[in-house]
């Protein structure tokens, strides 16, 4: 099983972040812990959307769509809370 994921930082809510993982909650806990160089800068954050596959492919997929310039936009509209 895998979660799609979409992280927003409390210290600068314009500072968002799209993942993949098998263990979401630990995962949360590496961010905020600055152990990922993408998010360290920008600590703590909070889990704004999650997305659960069986399918691993499709997680890989809908994770790589998110952070293509279309998926940009879909998640602009549909899946961010600004």
């Amino acid at each position: 099983m895998k979660y799609v994921y979409l992280l927003r930082s409390l210290s600068d809510p314009s500072q968002r972040y799209i993942g993949l993982t098998e263990d979401l909650n630990r995962r949360l806990e590496e961010h905020n812990a600055g152990k990922s160089p993408h998010t360290s800068k920008n600590l703590p954050w909070r889990i704004e959307v999650v997305v659960r596959f069986e399918n691993d492919q499709k997680a890989a997929s809908l994770e790589r769509y998110l952070k293509s310039g279309s998926g940009h936009a879909f998640a602009n509209r549909h899946l961010w809370t600004d």
